[in-house]
């Protein structure tokens, strides 16, 4: 799941950066809202902030099953009923991203993986109107069903304004192609339309891939190969494949899942994975350093009180009284998603923006 707020070749490194003891929470940090439950099974949310009105801002979560929904939750956690999407079929991961053109105008849109129908499904935010003419197919040609189980998305917007769909999948091959990138755009119509513009990605083999996240300031992808490491590569289709680093190597109790970007400038923060077996996330620093731009440290481990998370999201905007300077929401297994303040996250380890 994404893992992207809204503001703002080097060799190969296989790093596990535990050169120096990271902080770690000894005790859960608390959420201070628990959603109202949904009905089957929470797995990511997104968050939408209303840049006109903060307070008013939205988080949309997903629930996973074949009688699936996308939840949209205000700021206190309650369900909103008129924007909830149902009869969706088994929607696994959401992203949002701002200000794609459909017909001729600046339009918010979020968009789930539906793995039942290999299908995107995208609406318009924040009314949560489909903007997809019913979905549109993924890994068209691939062969055996899990190798077009959609599971990961996020979005990228490029720094000319072009916004891509970076696509994932219950299983895919090693080499060459796991991750599928799309070019989003009007189809004429005023909805949305995918172009195939690359296939990349390595694969450990071990389980499989389904967090994504993208960097848009610095222009990265990161994604978690469960029970191997979180990989990272350039975010334009024009600057290659190759593979830039792979962090997280060591430490994990079990599978590597959702990652969130917490931006304090355009190029500084920190990277979020969630450590899914120990309920906790690990936390990377977002840049890297002069020898190394692809070096990232680990600096801290938060225990959180939500069970086993899968997905996540964060912003680094006040938002209201609660969050003054940053709203991080998790997944948890009793069927809600979890708000937490980020200066309970950072403590006193991490810069608050």
């Amino acid at each position: 799941m994404r893992r992207n707020n809204i503001f703002s070749l080097a060799p190969l490194a296989l790093l596990s950066l535990t050169s120096c003891k990271p902080a770690v929470d000894t005790t859960d940090i608390k959420p201070v809202v628990i959603t109202q439950p949904v009905k089957y099974d929470t797995d990511d949310p997104a968050i939408w902030v209303n840049k006109a009105d903060p307070a008013k801002s939205l988080v949309i979560g997903t629930d996973k099953d074949a009688d699936g929904a996308l939840y949209v939750f205000d700021l206190q956690g309650k369900i909103i009923e008129d924007k909830v999407v149902r009869g969706l079929k088994r929607p696994n991961n959401v992203d949002l991203a701002y200000g794609l053109m459909l017909n001729g105008k600046p339009t918010d849109i979020a968009i789930t993986t539906e793995r039942i129908t290999h299908k995107l499904r995208i609406y318009s935010l924040p009314d949560m109107k489909p903007v997809d003419k019913g979905g549109i197919d993924m890994f068209v040609g691939e062969t055996g069903p899990e190798y077009r189980d959609l599971m990961g998305i996020s979005i990228y917007t490029a720094k000319d304004g072009k916004m891509y769909a970076i696509v994932g999948r219950k299983n895919g091959p090693k080499t060459g192609g796991y991750i599928w990138q799309y070019l989003l755009s009007d189809d004429g119509t005023g909805n949305v339309k995918a172009t195939l513009v690359r296939k990349f990605g390595e694969y450990s083999g071990k389980k499989e891939i389904e967090s994504i996240a993208v960097d848009n300031e610095l222009g990265y992808i990161y994604y978690s190969d469960e029970q191997t490491g979180v990989r990272q590569y350039y975010a334009d289709p024009e600057k290659g494949d190759k593979q830039l680093s792979m962090f997280g190597t060591s430490g994990f109790a079990a599978d590597h899942e959702g990652i969130s970007i917490y931006k304090l400038t355009d190029s500084t923060g920190y990277i979020l994975v969630s450590d899914q077996g120990a309920n906790r996330f690990q936390i990377f620093s977002r840049g890297g350093t002069k020898q190394n731009p692809f070096q990232h440290k680990l600096l801290k481990v938060a225990n959180v009180a939500a069970r086993e998370s899968d997905g996540s999201d964060v912003v680094n905007v006040p938002l209201n009284d609660t969050f003054k300077h940053g709203l991080f929401v998790v997944m948890s297994t009793d069927k809600t998603f979890h708000y937490y303040r980020w200066e309970d996250i950072a403590g006193k380890d991490l810069k608050v923006k």
